[in-house]
């Protein structure tokens, strides 16, 4: 049986509600391809006071984990190597001035796109704008976290954000899911340094190529980390699984 969680964060409006369902491992998923290496991510710790989430609308608690068509494209690859449903995915590095953003599908390394100097609405319909132009249907969002796996003040913020745009996102029929990303800028400044990019431009593009380093560890845990959030409104759910139908099937 696999646990679904809820963050109990308000978002602050009613409107932009939002709950992250957790996507534990699979007791009997199917062996990832062999070009893809499972690495495994900390397990956090549950803030004191945490409750459960109820399930997905239409669905028992008993029943695990979100329907299939909820599930992250890399999650539904590695359990399936034969299906080849699903967009891209746009990876999201949030700053407090600078969003970095990358894409990628999983077959190659992702792609760093470009960073954004955006913030509040404009930023969160920007962030769809993109997702929509890269061919994208779902957006990888780092999550802030300590060393030990704990949310910091700076988990809050992103949240804060995420609820807002899991809303807006669902509406378009676009899934968003949380990725701990903690060490992805020392990975990134790593990358850069690996692939030529020169010391006066890594400042510029460290925040797309911290993206770029989310993408890569959702990839290559074959999603297996990734938290999906979720609009509380039962119509906007039944929209994400009618969607993601829909893309599965073209």
């Amino acid at each position: 049986m696999l646990p679904i969680t809820r963050t109990d964060r308000p978002i602050g409006l009613a409107m932009t509600t939002a709950v992250a369902v957790e996507l534990g491992p699979l007791a009997r998923a199917a062996a990832p391809s062999s070009s893809a290496q499972l690495i495994p991510l900390p397990r956090r710790r549950r803030a004191a006071g945490a409750i459960r989430a109820s399930p997905v609308s239409g669905r028992s608690e008993d029943a695990g984990e979100p329907p299939a068509t909820l599930l992250p494209n890399a999650r539904r690859r590695g359990r399936d190597p034969l299906w080849y449903g699903g967009g891209f995915s746009l990876g999201v590095d949030l700053g407090d001035a600078r969003t970095g953003l990358a894409v990628g599908r999983g077959i190659t390394l992702p792609r760093p796109l470009t960073v954004l100097k955006l913030r509040g609405q404009k930023l969160e319909l920007t962030l769809l704008d993109v997702a929509r132009q890269q061919e994208a249907d779902e957006l990888i969002i780092g999550l802030p976290v300590s060393a030990d796996g704990r949310e910091t003040p700076q988990s809050n913020k992103v949240r804060s954000v995420v609820g807002r745009l899991a809303v807006q996102a669902a509406e378009r029929g676009l899934r968003v899911y949380l990725q701990d990303e903690h060490g992805t800028s020392i990975d990134a400044l790593d990358y850069m340094i690996s692939r030529g990019v020169k010391k006066s431009a890594r400042d510029v593009k460290s925040d797309a190529y911290a993206a770029v380093m989310i993408l890569k560890r959702y990839f290559t845990s074959s999603g297996q980390g990734a938290k999906i959030v979720l609009p509380r409104q039962p119509e906007l759910q039944e929209k994400l699984i009618a969607q993601s139908r829909q893309d599965a099937e073209i």
